[in-house]
């Protein structure tokens, strides 16, 4: 881990920020902010730079139309955006730390400060092109299996390809001790699942999302990022941003770029990621918009660690509240 931050544990307590990727879209995902001048400026501001209405592909979709990666990615990028601006316009605190998950790794990088939005978002929506490239529709296909360990789901991939060593099925996103998302080839996708029910799964189905991430399958996308990332301007981020691929904090602008390329084709490590918050002295994290997959899943990481969803106008105060007094309360007990 390269970091020029100052990373003691045994410091006041801390909060850390994160945003969401992709299967956390949804018809109606913003309008808890309608009415939000931060976040009415901000899909404003994306949808005339890349062309495309973004405040009503979030209030009505239809689905269909959301879930197609090129559009998701943006989307979920400007949802985060516009939530982080609508809390820094409240008057919420900077965070000790951000991470993302999957693509929102690349919205804690804006608020970071590391790269600017004109430049993130065409930048991931080449990602999503490159992504959908690289696997034809159809061809690919993402899962989530629940009620079983990282082990248990990494045994029913491994059954789903005895026999076939050409077909790709992967453990891709480690959430949290009882989810993982495996991703591959959909035929062999569809029989992980099938094993992992026979495993004990509690739940096992396919996901709505048309390009298989994190697997092997992306590396022709992860070449393509390679290219395009050599003509984007990065800078070192202003607040530490813990990265997917290697759980890690990078000031080098040449290793955070590598950092997004190893991240299209290794696994999203969040229980790791929150672990480690947990042991740099953050007591809370907060979600930016939209949803609450990932304050679930942190909350099956690090049961003491509180965690927050801001969804609307309510929960944004909310969230800026208890920060505060959590910082106050701790630094002077």
């Amino acid at each position: 881990m390269t970091s020029n931050y100052d990373l003691a544990p045994n410091l006041a307590p801390k909060f850390a920020v994160v945003f969401a990727g992709q299967s956390s879209q949804s018809i109606g995902m913003m309008d808890g902010f309608a009415t939000n001048p931060a976040v009415v400026q901000t899909f404003a501001e994306a949808s005339d730079i890349l062309r495309q209405d973004f405040t009503a592909l979030a209030a009505v979709g239809p689905a269909e139309l959301q879930n197609q990666t090129v559009n998701t990615q943006p989307l979920m990028l400007i949802s985060g955006v516009a939530t982080w601006r609508a809390w820094r316009a409240a008057g919420g605190a900077t965070p000790a730390f951000f991470a993302g998950h999957s693509l929102g790794e690349y919205t804690a990088l804006v608020a970071a400060g590391a790269l600017t939005f004109a430049d993130a978002l065409p930048l991931v929506r080449f990602r999503a092109e490159a992504m959908q490239s690289a696997v034809p529709e159809g061809v690919g296909g993402i899962a989530v299996v629940m009620g079983l360990d990282v082990a248990q789901v990494r045994a029913a991939c491994a059954q789903a390809i005895a026999g076939t060593p050409d077909d790709v099925c992967e453990a891709v996103n480690l959430n949290s001790p009882i989810q993982t998302v495996i991703a591959g080839h959909r035929a062999a996708v569809e029989r992980a699942i099938e094993h992992a029910k026979a495993l004990g799964a509690k739940r096992a189905m396919l996901l709505p999302m048309s390009a298989p991430s994190h697997c092997a399958l992306m590396r022709p996308a992860a070449d393509a990022m390679a290219n395009y990332l050599q003509g984007v301007l990065f800078q070192a981020p202003v607040v530490p941003v813990i990265q997917n691929a290697d759980v890690a904090i990078f000031t080098d602008t040449e290793k955070i770029k590598d950092a997004l390329v190893q991240q299209l084709f290794r696994p999203v490590r969040w229980i790791e990621t929150i672990t480690m918050l947990h042991a740099l002295g953050v007591a809370t994290v907060v979600e930016c918009a939209p949803g609450k997959v990932l304050t679930g899943l942190n909350k099956r990481i690090v049961g003491d660690m509180q965690s927050l969803a801001v969804v609307d106008a309510a929960t944004l105060a909310a969230a800026i509240t208890e920060t505060q007094l959590t910082q106050i309360t701790k630094a002077v007990s």
